[in-house]
């Protein structure tokens, strides 16, 4: 992926050293290479502690001069969905950025985060996590606006060890939000995450009339479709649990 006048980040990983990379990447027109191995220090490298790291703080710092609303999505299930299906809804109005794919790790979001421009109005990042803790720094890279937590549920109970653990991790996003005076749209079908989210600022949605948003299945067969104020609103995804991530993109 390397452009000219860029910067290469080396970072080994489990099979490949990308450190390896570093003055192949200069000579391919990178303005710079951030590296964390001296063994391979050339030329316009920057040798660093940590190339993650850095470009964890540069992501920060980038975030830091942005001036838009930014909606953060994490869940057990669902996020790249959701993240899709709100980005498709926005975009019809604003200049949008949401994350590529499913590039919701420590470095897909520091990446996001990095390809977010002047143009932009407003960006949707997934967030996701293997392990305690990765919400939380994730959440101080991306600095979120808003929130929304698709469902809680076991996935990835290897890292986290029990559903509580889990909880905990999910969670990191309203805590944040609530200390940052920012907006949660929470579920409210979910019970979990209605009794996780009551202390913050939320917007609720569901099947209830006394929400602040609240529509019903029209059809689940072959697409699901939802009916708000006598108005259909028409998909192509297939499945009644798709409701809910239409319903949030609503």
């Amino acid at each position: 992926k390397i452009k000219p006048n860029s910067i290469f980040f080396g970072i080994k990983g489990e099979f490949y050293n990308g450190n390896k990379f570093a003055k192949q990447a200069i000579e391919n027109g990178c303005y710079y290479a951030v590296i964390d191995d001296p063994e391979y220090e050339s030329k316009n490298c920057i040798l660093v502690k940590d190339s993650i790291k850095v470009l964890q703080e540069l992501a920060k710092f980038h975030r830091e001069q942005l001036k838009i609303p930014i909606i953060g999505i994490t869940g057990s299930n669902g996020k790249t969905t959701t993240k899709e299906l709100i980005n498709i809804t926005l975009s019809s109005y604003k200049c949008t950025y949401s994350t590529k794919g499913n590039l919701n790790s420590q470095i897909g979001v520091a990446l996001s985060i990095l390809e977010i421009n002047q143009k932009h109005e407003i960006a949707v990042i997934e967030m996701g996590a293997n392990k305690l803790g990765e919400i939380k720094k994730l959440c101080e890279i991306t600095r979120p606006t808003h929130g929304i937590i698709t469902n809680i549920g076991k996935a990835h109970l290897e890292g986290f060890g029990n559903i509580n653990a889990i909880i905990k991790e999910k969670t990191e996003l309203y805590k944040f939000l609530l200390k940052n005076h920012g907006i949660i749209f929470v579920n409210n079908d979910d019970k979990l995450l209605i009794k996780e989210s009551k202390k913050n600022n939320i917007i609720r949605y569901g099947k209830k009339d006394n929400l602040e948003y609240s529509a019903k299945i029209n059809n689940i067969f072959p697409f699901v479709s939802i009916v708000k104020d006598n108005k259909i609103i028409n998909s192509n995804l297939v499945g009644e649990f798709q409701y809910y991530n239409i319903l949030s993109a609503c």
